[in-house]
């Protein structure tokens, strides 16, 4: 145990601020209770205090499972549905990762299902593609496995099966976070409060109900757990077999977080970054940093082996930036002593040592590994600070959707209303006070007499536990994070609950609050941390009860009869080996509810995918119907679907509709009133999407109406003849 908390280093170092606070305040962060039992004194009390606790956790964990079910329901009317609708309600990419668990329940038996997976020809045309090795969907093969495996077919449907899954995740999210809320402030009533703010808060923290199959809510309940085991870890006098538990439980959870969405490598950039923060200014010891290090790269290479080696993944900068920080940690063996003054500048050349050989790191894998599958993601980044070009159009795609915008102001608003941010700010600035002041502090010398150094130990009464410093840099690092992007947002609320709570509830928060009062007595701290959270979750019941009655007795139902209609027509009227071109939400949809072949989808992690819907776009584009149907036919496209809510898009302003991206990409003057930059030039030729609907003969030579309603029109694709080639573009010409 005590190789495990001391930081290794000369002879008369002193360990970190906040494992000498540990040793000086044994009982800072814990209750009477919950302490016993961390030492193995199971007393009654004990006992009956923490089983309370953990029922209710439980308890306020199926309640959020129910609550989101019963939405869902309530807004879909799911149990009365058709399939086919059903199937529709699955938007976007999430109709994607359901086709593949659709597809693996059809397939004869599970290693055939294994075999289509991996030897996959129908999500792009012409190209055989490894899913499991491109996307993360293991989460659906293991609940399609799971499925044929129990005996449940019987009574409970295969979409049923699925959707209460990830119900049942939301409700392992709230009990993390409760956990979280427990270990950091030692009363279960802050994890009350947190689960009751993270339900009432629905519309910020989770949009699981109507967005379920998306890759995000399967893995930030992984991460919410994670981040509790971290919190345990870094939590005092634990014992040798407790830290290893703990180190064990964050290697399986930050893999359960990684194998379950393509964005994990960015997610645990910043929590390396928090790491390394925290290890600059010595609030870990040098065996704790190495050890969470370890643990997100064991977990990253176990995903890299389980995706057939997945190239992404040994490009990750997070790798990259994990490599670098060890390796200089190891060179510079003196970058903890000397003066403040001494000691920052040392950090600074640190930072930069390792920010330039994450860099270089980097580069050199993506030159080795031919990496391109992530560049879209840096185009983003770039053109979202101004960096980089504006009209590159993979990242206006992004830049024009409102998830991947700023924050909306009206987001604290409605964190507000709830009562949540207020102690949040107040708590976040009283923290970040200490943290600085805490930080300074183990910045300075320590050198001097042992009666000096023990003075110094003893005038530290603003230490901060290692664990709340962990926790107040994850709520700034991904709170700006979310700030900066919207879609983002998600990881941060969930965890600003829990911080808020522990404000709340807290020791360090009202012991420093009632000191400066000048009446801090055990007695009104014991009853300003009880009553205080018990007001407030009083409050809330009355103003939000009646409110969350209201919204579970609205009822709605699905209705789009003609996405409906042409799901039909493709399954009736079309070969089952017909290739389907269109927008990327539309193909995710066509593809689980008619399992038609595609030319692109909605995973955009590939470069020659982007590349190929980027083509695919152009019949929304000016373009020649020739040089559009020499686009699809490249691609091996049967038929084209087109949508008028793009072709006559109103949703976005100009210059963020697609045919506006579309025009920019090819150099042309936008649709509409407006300015253009002045190097744009006028097409030579009409938007194919509305010109195509005058069956003149340049179009009709090439495609043939095979059906329309008022959202779509699907042409199926001829067979080009020279004659017709020939005939059909003389008046194009002309135009």
């Amino acid at each position: 145990m005590t190789a495990l908390r001391q930081r290794k280093g000369s002879k008369g170092k002193e360990p970190p601020l906040g494992a000498e606070f540990q040793s000086q305040h044994p009982n800072c962060c814990t209750d009477h209770h919950q302490e016993k039992i961390l030492h193995g004194d199971w007393s009654w009390g004990a006992i009956i205090w923490t089983s309370v606790g953990w029922s209710v956790s439980v308890g306020l964990g199926l309640l959020c499972c129910i609550y989101m079910a019963t939405l869902h329901e309530n807004d879909l009317w799911f149990s009365n549905i058709k399939e086919v609708e059903r199937e529709i309600s699955f938007r976007t990419e999430c109709g994607l990762y359901y086709s593949y668990y659709k597809q693996m329940l059809q397939a004869p038996t599970i290693h055939e299902g294994l075999s289509e997976l991996i030897h996959d020809n129908l999500t792009e045309s012409k190209r055989t593609i490894n899913l499991l090795q491109r996307m993360n969907i293991y989460q659906e093969v293991f609940l399609s496995v799971l499925y044929r495996l129990l005996p449940i077919q019987s009574y409970l449907e295969p979409v049923y099966f699925y959707i209460y899954t990830v119900f049942s995740l939301q409700a392992v999210y709230v009990i993390a976070l409760y956990l979280i809320a427990w270990l950091l402030s030692g009363s279960w009533l802050a994890g009350t409060l947190t689960g009751v703010w993270y339900i009432l808060n629905r519309v910020d923290t989770t949009r699981v109900e109507f967005t379920i199959s998306l890759r995000e809510n399967w893995s930030l309940p992984f991460l919410a757990l994670q981040v509790a085991a971290i919190t345990c870890y870094l939590r005092p006098q634990l014992t040798s077999l407790q830290q290893k538990v703990m180190v064990w439980l964050m290697y399986v959870t930050t893999f359960c977080f990684c194998l379950t969405w393509q964005f994990n490598q960015f997610i645990l950039l910043v929590q390396a970054l928090i790491i390394y923060t925290l290890d600059c200014v010595d609030f870990l010891t040098t065996t704790q940093v190495t050890t969470m290090y370890l643990v997100q790269v064991s977990s990253l290479l176990s995903v890299w082996l389980l995706q057939f080696c997945n190239s992404m993944i040994l490009g990750s900068l997070v790798l990259s930036f994990i490599v670098a920080a060890l390796f200089i940690r190891h060179c510079q063996s003196s970058l903890k002593t000397g003066g403040l003054l001494v000691r920052l500048g040392k950090l600074l050349l640190h930072s930069a040592m390792v920010l330039l050989l994450t860099v270089t790191i980097n580069y050199l894998a993506k030159k080795a590994l031919q990496l391109r599958s992530d560049e879209h993601i840096f185009k983003f980044i770039k053109s979202k600070f101004a960096l980089g070009p504006t009209r590159d159009f993979d990242a206006s795609l992004y830049l024009c959707e409102e998830a991947f915008g700023l924050l909306p102001l009206d987001t604290l608003e409605r964190l507000a209303g709830t009562l949540l941010l207020y102690p949040y700010i107040l708590s976040l600035l009283l923290l970040s006070g200490m943290l600085a002041v805490a930080a300074l502090q183990n910045l300075r010398p320590k050198g001097g007499s042992a009666e000096e150094r023990k003075g110094a130990g003893e005038g530290r009464v603003v230490a901060l536990r290692p664990d709340v410093a962990y926790n107040l840099l994850h709520t700034l690092f991904y709170g700006l994070l979310a700030f900066s992007t919207m879609r983002m947002k998600y990881i941060w609320t969930g965890h600003m609950c829990a911080v808020a709570a522990y404000g709340v509830c807290g020791k360090e928060l009202w012991t420093l609050l009632l000191n400066t009062l000048s009446c801090n007595t055990k007695v009104l701290l014991r009853l300003v941390r009880y009553a205080v959270p018990l007001l407030m979750i009083t409050c809330l019941y009355y103003k939000f009860w009646p409110k969350l009655m209201e919204e579970l007795s609205e009822l709605r139902e699905f209705y789009d009869p003609d996405t409906v209609e042409l799901m039909t027509w493709i399954s009736t009227k079309t070969p089952k080996r017909a290739v389907f071109a269109g927008s990327m939400q539309l193909l995710a949809g066509i593809k689980l509810c008619t399992g038609r072949v595609l030319t692109n989808h909605p995973h955009y992690e590939d470069k020659e995918l982007r590349e190929r819907t980027k083509q695919v776009y152009q019949v929304y584009a000016r373009q020649s119907p020739e040089d559009v149907y020499d686009i699809l036919r490249s691609i091996g496209a049967d038929y084209v679907v087109l949508e008028n809510s793009i072709c006559y898009e109103r949703r976005h302003r100009r210059g963020c509709r697609l045919r506006d991206l579309l025009d920019l990409a090819n150099g042309h003057i936008m649709d509409g009133p407006g300015e253009n930059d002045p190097d744009l030039v006028p097409a030579s030729h009409p938007r194919f999407c509305e010109a195509i609907k005058t069956d003149t003969a340049a179009y009709t030579a090439l495609f043939t109406r095979t059906f329309q309603n008022k959202t779509f029109h699907v042409y199926r694709l001829k067979k080009k003849r020279k004659k017709s080639t020939k005939s059909s573009s003389e008046p194009i010409a002309t135009q």
